[in-house]
């Protein structure tokens, strides 16, 4: 009982971490003050959440002047264990500090954002954009959220540890719904 105490805690730091990381650079410019060499994913904090299959899509081996800021070197994005589809709105025991959403490029998703951007923006909430296939799809979702902080990111580890398994879908404290 106590270490699964423990493990919502610390993927609840770690989601708050990154989500607070992706609205601050959001609104700041990136400054690196230590870099060690030895940055791990998030998925290495997970522990069991992580997946035992290997990475099937090779790496990128273009290099770009822009490095990490060009965003079509993100690209495709995917997220294996999430689709598109019909979720069952649930509470949840994880306490977020900030809310946000899991969502693709797809019809179902791009409905979905139109129809609750408004609430999400008063929520504050942050997006991930968890599945698209070009740079295209980027600049779709970016006009349809109309100014709500979205970025491009597999959403399998988050989606994981919260038993999710299809999006477009908001995360609140204590809720999940669509």
């Amino acid at each position: 009982m106590l270490i699964q105490c423990i493990r919502k805690r610390r993927i609840m730091g770690i989601v708050a971490s990154c989500l607070l990381v992706t609205t601050s650079l959001a609104l700041a410019e990136l400054t690196v003050v230590f870099d060690n060499g030895q940055a791990r994913p998030l998925s290495d904090f997970l522990g069991p959440l992580e997946s035992d299959k290997p990475d099937t899509v090779p790496p990128n081996s273009e290099k770009s002047p822009l490095g990490a800021a060009n965003v079509e070197s993100l690209l495709p994005i995917r997220s294996p264990g999430l689709t598109p589809g019909k979720i069952t709105p649930r509470e949840h025991s994880v306490p977020f500090a900030h809310s946000f959403f899991l969502i693709g490029s797809d019809a179902i998703s791009e409905r979905w954002l139109t129809e609750n951007r408004e609430a999400l923006k008063r929520m504050g909430a942050v997006g991930l954009l968890v599945d698209a296939s070009s740079i295209e799809d980027l600049h779709a979702i970016a006009n349809l959220a109309d100014g709500l902080p979205i970025t491009p990111a597999s959403g399998s580890d988050i989606a994981k540890a919260l038993g999710i398994r299809h999006y477009p879908v908001g995360i609140s404290a204590g809720r999940i719904w669509q």
